[in-house]
């Protein structure tokens, strides 16, 4: 690659290092990035053969993992090779076990993909949604090793896309196919030359909350919360300021009840949350049989159960979208209830979607919560019209994942 790009990934790698000194998700990469080809000498068949498949981060591991399962189900004596960038993605997946080996991915540098390579000897390279590295998919091509992208998104603000992005355009001639999400994305990609091995195959985590759906655990002791009440709000990977909104209307409205499931919590967490509730509230781990029909709101204090949990509800309240951005939504609408979320939705193309098919609301403040929330707790033919409408848009758009196999295989 240029020099420029690699002096700007060496930059990087040593800012990363310096910030390892006080922070734990760096430090983390750095630790793990120097296990890495300890580990692939240790566990990987010096014969190599394998499929590499690399998700940045956990939401692009979920892209990932139906075609992941997919091919393992399809081909059950394949070899796949799962790499992370992040934190994030690698401490809560590194034991799948639908694949042979789980190891951060070494930056991208001359000498590091040398070795990763030469290490894995991949018969194919995977990567999900965003993830651009220039010496890896020069390598790739220079060796002659398939490369697919998959679950892509482009947007016109992308450096793609600009006139001083002639270096990044470059990478994309090292995919043999992009799989982009949508329309936009094709034409944006045309508008630039690629046109022959661009292919809309739609976003795989439809496919994946589908299957989520289909494996959904049931609660009994949430089952038992929810009851005989005529309608439950799960919110779902919360913040503060999305609970800020949401519990005071919930403490007003003693017709429903509240299951918060929070995006991140720690004891001082979980004890500010329960001293902004004015009614009975749990938290999941100290409910029993007992005193759980006793409480107006639950608190999961446990993580992994939240896709299987807004199945209890009669509508969704997905966070984020008072910071980076929101969370899964479809995990929610796949259960064809309405979803609600703050206002920065605008990257997700199901969000502006699901508004459009009156699926799904965006609010700005209590007032607009109101104005989203009143309705459905008092119009049920219109609750339900909405639900179906987000239930119906995510089935319209399974089959991503068979697009992708079928092509590639």
């Amino acid at each position: 690659m240029d020099p420029l790009y690699n002096f700007g990934v060496a930059t990087y790698r040593n800012a990363v290092r310096l910030a390892a000194v006080r922070k734990r998700k760096a430090k983390l990469m750095i630790r793990g990035q120097r296990r890495c080809f300890r580990t692939l000498q240790r566990k990987l068949d010096p014969a190599g053969g394998y499929i590499w498949i690399h998700a940045s981060s956990l939401g692009e591991f979920e892209q990932g993992r139906p075609l992941i399962e997919m091919i393992k189900r399809e081909q059950p004596d394949s070899r796949i090779l799962l790499t992370f960038f992040s934190p994030s993605g690698y401490e809560v997946r590194k034991n799948f076990s639908k694949v042979d080996t789980v190891v951060y991915l070494p930056f991208d540098l001359p000498s590091n993909v040398k070795q990763f390579l030469d290490l894995v000897k991949p018969t194919m390279a995977i990567f999900v949604k965003y993830e651009f590295w220039g010496n890896y998919l020069q390598s790739l091509k220079r060796r002659g090793i398939p490369t697919y992208i998959i679950s892509a998104i482009f947007r016109p603000k992308q450096i793609f896309f600009r006139p001083w992005g002639g270096m990044f355009r470059k990478m994309l001639k090292c995919f043999d196919t992009i799989f982009v999400q949508n329309e936009q994305s094709r034409e944006l990609l045309a508008g630039i030359g690629f046109k022959d091995n661009v292919i809309v195959a739609g976003d795989t985590r439809f496919d994946r909350v589908a299957d989520v759906r289909a494996a959904a655990r049931e609660f009994p002791l949430v089952q038992k919360f929810v009851g005989n009440s005529p309608f439950t709000l799960v919110m779902g990977s919360s913040w503060p300021p999305d609970e800020d909104i949401v519990i005071p209307y919930f403490n007003a409205h003693r017709e429903m009840k509240l299951i918060i499931a929070p995006h991140e919590f720690d004891r001082h967490r979980l004890h500010t949350l329960m001293s902004k509730l004015s009614r009975p509230a749990r938290f999941y781990s100290e409910a029993t049989p007992q005193n759980i029909e006793s409480a107006d709101c639950l608190i999961i204090d446990s993580f992994g159960l939240l896709s299987s949990l807004y199945r209890y509800g009669q509508a969704a309240y997905v966070g984020g979208g008072f910071g980076a951005g929101i969370h899964n939504i479809n995990e929610a609408a796949v259960y064809g209830i309405p979803v609600i979320f703050g206002p920065k939705y605008h990257k997700f193309q199901e969000a502006t979607d699901l508004i459009a098919m009156d699926g799904a609301m965006s609010i700005h403040d209590a007032d607009s919560f109101s104005a989203a929330m009143d309705p459905l707790l008092e119009n049920e033919p219109l609750r339900l019209k909405c639900g179906k409408s987000a239930g119906d848009y995510i089935q319209s758009h399974l089959g991503g994942t068979q697009l992708i196999y079928d092509t590639i295989f």
